[in-house]
């Protein structure tokens, strides 16, 4: 892995990161130690050694057949390293409006972000909606040489196809599905922060809506990137421990403001609320301390996670709720 897997970050911000220190290991043959490296950020300080266990992990994935890999993106959209101008390149409608997250790009890396996207809309026509897109390529150009890498990455997170292992929701019906399965996971296992969302917020609902914007959009760049080491070799789960670990953060510093009264507030209100402490989570909180939190809840497995996924597909189903309404 050459060292200009860092082309296209503003270095400024990415405080104690080196970019030019050898990367280490990065072959792991033993997936407890893996695990045990994701979770302990033994990969948080190089930027090369995470470069290149990323690309191992992607390699790695199941996928279908078809994948558009690099050379399909060189072959549409060549590679060059001028600035690309994101108005060139619209976001599709399945992001749902999503901005993409400049995180600790270049500003001009985000005309970029926009292309890969664009090129991934081509050659997934059966993606629907997916609006934690913009965040997941913009967090892989921090890792990639160059755009058509990035691409390749994505494809394969988008293409994976091992049996019960998702990595990203690409219609409306598993991304509905997923808001209503967080919400069950909340009520089952952050009892506290479920009754302060009942007592203030009038559609809990709508407020657990942005479970995934919280996780891959809103917190800052040193949280996802650690969450991100984790997701890549445990899946999807992970989002969903992250963002009740944010959930019970969140109410603590509630509880701490707000003493006893609490007052019933337009969802709108809660949801800015909880996206502002997101967006300063550092100001009360480390990325171990979040990941430590996400990982303690106890007694919750893939399968649980899975069965309430499939119970609530089943009753939006029912409910004739299968793509996103105008």
């Amino acid at each position: 892995m050459a060292a200009d897997c860092g082309a296209f970050v503003d270095w400024s911000q990415m405080g104690d990161v080196s970019h030019d220190a050898a990367p280490g290991k990065t072959e792991y043959k033993d997936l407890k130690e893996l695990k045990q490296h994701a979770r302990s950020g033994q990969w948080a300080k190089n930027h090369s050694q995470r470069s290149a266990i990323y690309q191992q992990l992607l390699k790695a994935l199941p996928c279908r057949t078809v994948t558009p890999d690099a050379a399909v993106y060189r072959d549409i959209v060549g590679n060059s390293n001028s600035k690309r101008n994101p108005s060139a390149y619209p976001l599709p409608e399945f992001v749902d409006g999503t901005a993409v997250p400049r995180y600790c790009l270049k500003a001009e890396s985000v005309g970029s972000v926009h292309a890969v996207i664009s090129c991934i809309a081509g050659q997934f026509p059966d993606i629907s909606y997916c609006p934690s897109l913009p965040a997941v390529t913009a967090l892989l150009l921090h890792w990639s040489a160059d755009e058509a890498q990035c691409f390749e990455s994505v494809s394969r997170m988008l293409a994976c196809n091992e049996p019960g292992r998702r990595l990203l929701d690409q219609t409306f019906l598993a991304y509905q599905s997923a808001c209503m399965t967080f919400g069950d996971l909340v009520h089952k296992y952050c009892p506290a922060a479920h009754k302060l969302m009942v007592a203030t917020a009038t559609d809990v609902l709508e407020v657990y809506a942005d479970w995934q914007r919280w996780v891959l959009g809103d917190l800052p760049f040193s949280f996802t990137a650690r969450v991100m080491d984790v997701y890549l070799v445990e899946g999807y789960k992970v989002l969903y421990r992250v963002a009740l670990a944010i959930l019970k953060f969140y109410r603590k510093q509630r509880a701490a403001a707000a003493g006893s009264a609490l007052t019933k507030q337009d969802s709108a209100t809660i949801r800015k609320d909880i996206q502002t402490f997101v967006q300063n989570i550092g100001k009360s909180v480390t990325p171990e301390k979040l990941l430590e939190k996400a990982f303690s809840i106890r007694l919750f497995s893939r399968k649980e996670i899975t069965l309430l996924q499939l119970a609530n597909e089943k009753s939006l189903q029912q409910k004739g709720i299968t793509v996103k309404q105008k």
